[in-house]
Order: structure tokens, then sequence, then C-alpha cells
């Protein structure tokens, strides 16, 4: 069974006539992007900005109206999976290497719906190296005061063993910590460091997460204000 698309697929049903509807990168995203140009297809009026240029492809490839922010205000609903998701809803994502756009995105829009399966559920973040996006020049020095933070850091590269590329043309440092004790923190000073252009903590953005299970079950979490 595919959870991840069966969780995709349900959190998809929420989007509705006239949304302008923000999408995700990564596989998860993919299932989602998949079920909602087979809804347009069958009538469903909305318009999309996409996280990636992949992502945009897709899209466009099935018929999705693409939009840019010139075009358009708030976003109404963004979908989106994550790598890790906390019991209050604090996500790491970056493991497709769109943070940066992502968490534009995501905070450009009324609502974040997280799609994930059982295995992304975790009781404190940290397990999964948590992805910096930072810019070329410098780099090195840049690495260093991130490991300064308690963590090993590592250049993500690509299957050809080149510096992997963002679509902004900058470069991903993977940090493994083991335990994020406060994400609020560690956030603010990453993002203090000079050439750390986005973290992949994503801190009171997520509304509802979709959690697909083995079972075929789907639960929603919901922020706990809500």
């Amino acid at each position: 069974m595919n959870v991840k698309k069966l969780a995709a697929e349900a959190a998809v049903e929420l989007i509705k006539d006239g949304m302008t509807v923000g999408l995700g990168t990564g596989s998860t995203a993919h299932w989602a992007i998949a079920k909602l140009g087979e809804r347009v297809n069958n009538g469903l009026k909305i318009k999309a900005i996409a996280t990636s240029k992949e992502s945009d492809a897709l899209a466009k490839e099935l018929n999705i109206p693409m939009v840019t922010f010139s075009d358009i205000g708030q976003i109404d609903i963004t979908i989106d999976g994550a790598d890790e998701v906390d019991p209050n809803l604090i996500l790491i994502k970056g493991g497709g290497g769109a943070l940066l756009r992502e968490k534009i995105i995501a905070t450009a829009s009324e609502k974040l719906i997280v799609i994930v399966d059982e295995s992304k559920l975790v009781r404190q973040l940290g397990g999964f190296a948590l992805p910096i996006e930072v810019i070329p020049f410098g780099m090195e020095s840049t690495r260093k005061f991130i490991e300064e933070l308690g963590c090993k850091t590592k250049i993500r590269m690509t299957d050809k063993n080149d510096r992997f590329k963002t679509d902004n043309g900058n470069h991903i440092v993977d940090c493994t910590f083991g335990r994020i004790e406060s994400p609020e923190k560690i956030s603010q000073k990453l993002n203090q460091i000079p050439g750390v252009v986005e973290n992949g903590l994503f801190i009171r953005l997520a509304h509802k997460v979709y959690v697909g299970y083995q079972s075929g079950k789907v639960d929603i979490l919901l922020k706990k204000n809500d």
C-alpha cells in the first residue's frame, strides 16, 4: 500500500474551486500534484504556485494553471511533505533541496497542510539531518560557524559527485544534531550566520498534518490551538 499517496489524496480533498494552491516538492507532494491534476482535468478551477522547478514542470504537464507571486495575493492552501514532524507540528524539511522556496510559499499561505507517512512522526526532531541552504561564496567558513552550534555537517552532493545546487543557485549543508532540544533557538542562531540563506526548521507554520498508515488509515493532526 502506498501510504504517501493515501495521505496526499486525502489532503487534496480540501481544495475547492477558486483557490490559489501552493504545490510542494518531493515524493509525497508528487502524489498530491498528481491528484490535483486529475481534479483539474475533471473541472476543478484553481491557480497554483510551485515550490520548485520540478513541481512546476509536473503541474504544467498535468494542465494545472500556474501563476507567480506577481499574479496573486495570498495563497489559500499549500500542500507539502516533511522529513520529520514532532508533537508540536514543528517540521524538518528540505530533503528534496527546495526548503527556501517551500518556506517562502508556506509563510505566504493561509494554511500549510503537511502530508507524511507514519515513519516521519518523531518525539523529538534531529534524527534526520537538518538541511541548510547556504550561498557558495565563503561556504567553508559558513560551515565552520554552523558546526559551532553542535552538529556534524556534510555538503550535499549529486550522484555525479558535484555539489548539489538548489533552484536558487545555492548549496545545501546537511547538519546532524542527533537531538534538537530547542528548534526556535537553533533556527534563530542559524539564520544569524552570514552565508546562511535559510534553514529547514518550519516552526508554527503547519496547520494540519495528514498521516498515512500501512493499515490504510489516515489521521489528521492539528495545531494545539486549533
